[in-house]
């Protein structure tokens, strides 16, 4: 080798810089004169779709894509560390079942499908199949199953099916019915977990619980075929009591319905998993004899007095005698509860995961989905939690945006009027104008930015109202909350028939018809708000009237009012806004469409709407395809559409209805909290 040159390399370099460069371009680079010194560095993919989270897992840093509605996810770069994703995808619950003249099973969960490793719990529906994944304009198809509707005098209905790419999971099965009727509307419906059968009036009869849905899909499928438990026994024993059975959750079976009440009629637990993250508090429920988010528990039967049923870990509805099933937790795939009114089934949810190169940043709290875009640290709360400021100091100039439940729409109207849409949830946000936080333009007026102290600060997100089950009314959208001085209010409930649209954030709309009234007052706090019967300043809209026409109006949204009936068609429900605070724009607390008159009447067509709000029924003049007014889109605080106008026998319900809910229920709400990294 010939000396080296003790000259300056360039400005700035002397000699032993240059033996440095020699160094790194021998060890890393291309030889003399090579430019790249470093190997490029690993990568994870480059993807859209849902709400992100990024966490470290250990030495791994992950990024969780949360779906919560349905949608796509799209891989526009494959990364490094393979062309592989992990999943998690938990279908809608099963409704639970009326109690009738005896008592109803609890409803099954929707079914839990993953390839994430070792989850917590007994149940063994884990694969090792990877999930391949391209770039391009491939996009995988994410459909998040509703639970199933409530048992108002029967059998619960199903849950709906929860979609990513090529795995689907069942949707729970209903709980059985309580009643003097013979089987099968007793019997627990099958499902991803079954629901728990009812009981008769007959002697010592036995009614089984439903059974689970084998995994056939892709086929062939090497993976594990089950996907959840059966749902348990409901049983009776001549002149002393009855039982339903508890619904199977995703960790083991419903408990049989049994005397003494000793934990007869629970629900089966459902399973943890962390592949949203091990401290994502933003997903899943709690468990306290478990770390980890829980899905998939298995809704409750409800015994005699004292009889306290208890839903499965992961979210299945609870209950007591006497009174109304719970509801299974949306987001979670959990049962409902059966009850004199059974508990609808909890929407589910899909997550999907893959490792990164790099943590886009360090959060100073911990709560919710964590993730990172444009210099903020971002915490998305799908569910209730604790925002916990750990940092050991106060947070400032934290940017916002809390958004209550929406209204549900009201059902369909046998006098053939359309039924009235449910009006947004309130919205209370701020705008920092900076990338990662802030409203679209143009946009509401923006609050002021935040200081938060430090430890735990409180955060409720709202649930959607129910849509009405005819000929029940529809209910109001529930307070969102972060700390006590941020409250978002609920939307009001659309009408049918006489009387006004329920007041809220957002009103609902009135019904159509002659004797309607108007539509619901906005800027108002719904029932369950500390506020109550006050006003809600700057949060929404009033809900739209009738014309008068029988086409009823839409619901009120976060921007605009909804509208009145423009004929005998529906009114479009009024627009949300559009917020890029997670680091995506996304549409937030639409109102709902109202419903269409009925079909004597001629072709009309149900109310639009926008910004996660649900549309309103159609009638096409000769057989309505559906009755059912659209649901609001879980976490947008949009409200529920209307249903249609039927003139038709209560005793076609079933078959004009197959879901058993005619007025679209409201989107849950949301509450998001960014700061900077």
């Amino acid at each position: 080798m010939g000396a080296r040159s003790s000259q300056s390399r360039g400005p700035g370099l002397n000699k032993s810089d240059g033996h440095l460069l020699e160094y790194f371009r021998n060890t890393f680079g291309a030889g003399g004169g090579g430019t790249n010194f470093f190997p490029p560095p690993p990568s994870g993919h480059t993807a859209t779709g849902g709400v992100i989270s990024d966490y470290s897992e250990g030495s791994d840093v992950y990024r969780a894509h949360v779906f919560t509605s349905s949608g796509t996810f799209q891989v526009t770069k494959v990364g490094t560390f393979g062309a592989t994703v992990e999943y998690l995808v938990i279908a809608g619950g099963g409704g639970g079942g009326a109690e009738g003249s005896q008592r109803g099973g609890g409803g099954g969960a929707g079914g839990y499908r993953t390839n994430v490793p070792a989850p917590i719990g007994p149940g063994n529906h884990t694969t090792t199949v990877a999930f391949p994944v391209t770039a391009g304009p491939t996009t995988y198809t994410v459909t998040i199953g509703a639970g199933g509707a409530q048992g108002n005098s029967g059998q619960g209905f199903d849950g709906a099916d929860s979609v990513f790419g090529t795995i689907t999971s069942n949707g729970g099965g209903g709980g059985g019915q309580g009643s003097q009727d013979s089987p099968p509307a007793n019997e627990g419906r099958p499902g991803g977990s079954g629901g728990g059968g009812g009981s008769t009036s007959s002697g010592s009869a036995v009614e089984p619980g439903g059974s689970t849905t084998a995994v056939t899909t892709p086929s062939p499928w090497p993976g594990p075929s089950t996907q959840g438990f059966a749902g348990g026994q409901g049983e009776h024993a001549a002149g002393s009591w009855a039982a339903g059975g508890g619904g199977g959750g995703a960790g083991e079976a419903g408990k049989a319905g049994t005397n003494p009440n000793t934990n007869s009629s629970h629900g089966g637990d459902g399973l943890s998993n962390l592949i949203a993250g091990p401290t994502n508090t933003g997903v899943g429920v709690a468990n306290p004899a478990s770390p980890g988010r829980w899905f998939a528990g298995g809704g409750a039967g409800i015994h005699f007095s004292p009889g306290t049923g208890t839903g499965g870990a992961g979210g299945g509805g609870s209950t007591s005698y006497p009174g109304n099933g719970d509801n299974g937790v949306s987001g979670t795939g959990g049962g409902g509860a059966s009850g004199a009114q059974g508990g609808r089934g909890g929407s589910g949810i899909v997550i999907v995961r893959y490792k990164i190169a790099e943590l886009g940043g360090t959060a100073k709290a911990t709560g919710g989905s964590i993730s990172f875009a444009g210099g903020k640290t971002i915490h998305t709360f799908l569910s209730s939690g604790d925002f916990n400021n750990t940092s050991g100091s106060s947070i400032t100039n934290a940017n916002f945006l809390v958004v209550g439940g929406g209204g549900g729409g009201a059902a369909m109207n046998l006098s053939a009027d359309g039924a009235a849409a449910g009006g947004a949830g309130g919205v209370v946000t701020s705008d920092d104008g900076g990338s990662g936080g802030g409203v679209a333009t143009p946009g509401p007026a923006k609050q002021s930015l935040i200081t938060i102290s430090t430890g735990p600060t409180t955060v409720v997100v709202g649930g959607g109202g129910a849509g009405a089950v005819s000929p029940g009314a529809a209910g109001y959208g529930s307070i969102s909350k972060f700390g006590n001085p941020i409250i978002a209010s609920g939307g009001g409930y659309g009408n049918l028939g006489s009387g006004n649209g329920g007041a809220g954030g957002s009103g609902g709309g009135s019904s159509g018809g002659s004797g309607a009234g108007t539509g619901g007052g906005g800027n108002t706090w719904t029932p369950d708000a500390p506020g109550h019967p006050g006003s809600a300043p700057n949060q929404g809209n009033p809900g739209g009237d009738n014309g008068p026409n029988f086409g009823s109006g839409g619901g009120g949204g976060f921007t605009a009012v909804g509208s009145d009936s423009p004929s005998d068609s529906g009114g479009p429900g009024g627009a949300g806004f559009d917020s890029n605070i997670t680091g995506i724009s996304t549409g937030y607390a639409g109102g709902g469409g109202g419903g269409a008159a009925g079909p004597y009447r001629g072709s009309y067509s149900g109310g639009t709407a926008t910004h996660g709000g649900g549309a309103g029924a159609p009638s096409n003049g000769v057989n309505a395809p559906t009755y059912q007014g659209g649901h609001g889109r879980a976490n947008s605080g949009g409200g529920g559409g209307g249903g249609g106008g039927s003139n038709s026998p209560e005793s076609v319900y079933p078959s004009l209805v197959p879901d058993g809910i005619s007025g679209g229920s409201g989107g849950s709400g949301i509450v998001v909290i960014s700061y900077p990294t």
